[in-house]
């Protein structure tokens, strides 16, 4: 038996044209059961991927597949669920009769669909408000509602279009929570977001998107791996800061050091002998090392030094 996790979405040398506009370029990508980031700036391409990935646009080139089958057949929509950006919610239903109504739709009997909603809003959070109109809900669980209504017919591929916008802290984390449990229930994610820390902290791995075309696809790491140009960057914090700033511009692996208000940043070329040698040195400093922070292997940073 192959232990391949099964592929939800294959992006197969996608191009969509707009007119003479070129949307997309030649994007292939796959998505199994795991959770995959899509980054990109507006405009760029990110929202034609989306509509193509749930079937409301056709490639004008290539083939987008869900579960194997044609992305605008029944066969795969019924595998698909969609959480758009815009919050368009019939006020006056509570939570439950407006996930249930969605569920009828696909064709779900009344009784069955009632129970189906009240079971996936039961496991979202909301058992004890989802009797109330949703017009009283707050932010965070309108959003449970609108990914109750995604996951209620038990998709293989959920597409999740900015979660995360307009929620406080609190509810972001528990979102992230549930975005992150979803592989462990055989379903495959596309989650697009601008507040890129709090996407890589969700997310097994990115695709980046840039002016139509696909520009990366990896984790976060390795992508930062494959740009030996730029030079990694650390904040160190400790005792004796001159001193090891002196020690340190000697180093064939450091390009720069300059101080900061609390410590200092160091610009690093081969930084894998770098971490070598610094271990050595921190273990042996009078006084010790306190603190050092990368300061660029985080998704924004990748992503801009991409585009840029």
């Amino acid at each position: 038996m192959s232990d391949t996790p099964p592929i939800v979405l294959e992006f197969d040398s996608v191009t969509k044209w707009y007119g003479s506009v070129a949307a997309l370029l030649d994007v292939s990508f796959q998505v199994c059961t795991e959770v995959v980031g899509l980054v990109g700036k507006n405009g760029v391409g990110k929202s034609t991927l989306m509509k193509l990935a749930v079937g409301l646009l056709n490639p004008s080139q290539g083939a987008v597949r869900v579960c194997g089958s044609d992305a605008t057949t029944r066969e795969a929509r019924a595998r698909i669920g969609f959480c758009p950006d815009f919050d368009r919610l019939y006020e006056p239903l509570s939570g439950v009769k407006f996930v249930a109504w969605m569920l009828r739709y696909h064709g779900v009997a009344a009784r069955a669909a009632t129970m189906r909603a009240e079971e996936v809003l039961t496991e979202l959070g909301l058992a004890e408000d989802m009797y109330r109109p949703i017009r009283e809900y707050s932010k965070g669980m309108r959003q449970r509602v609108r990914l109750g209504q995604a996951l209620a017919h038990r998709p293989q591929f959920v597409l999740l279009d900015e979660p995360m916008t307009g929620l406080d802290p609190v509810a972001r984390a528990e979102l992230a929570d549930l975005i992150r449990g979803l592989p462990q229930r055989g379903v495959g994610v596309l989650v697009s977001s601008h507040v890129l820390h709090e996407l890589e902290a969700v997310v097994d791995r990115v695709v980046l998107v840039h002016q139509g075309r696909l520009l990366a696809d990896g984790k976060v790491e390795a992508l930062r791996d494959q740009l030996p140009e730029r030079p990694h960057r650390l904040r160190l914090k400790g005792a004796r800061l001159r001193e090891l700033a002196s020690q340190l511009t000697n180093w064939p692996e450091v390009d720069g050091v300059s101080f900061l208000s609390d410590g200092l940043e160091v610009s690093l070329s081969g930084h894998g002998a770098f971490y070598e040698r610094f271990s050595d040195l921190a273990g042996d400093w009078q006084g010790g090392i306190h603190e050092l922070i990368p300061l660029d292997d985080d998704l924004a940073a990748v992503f801009g030094y991409l585009v840029e």
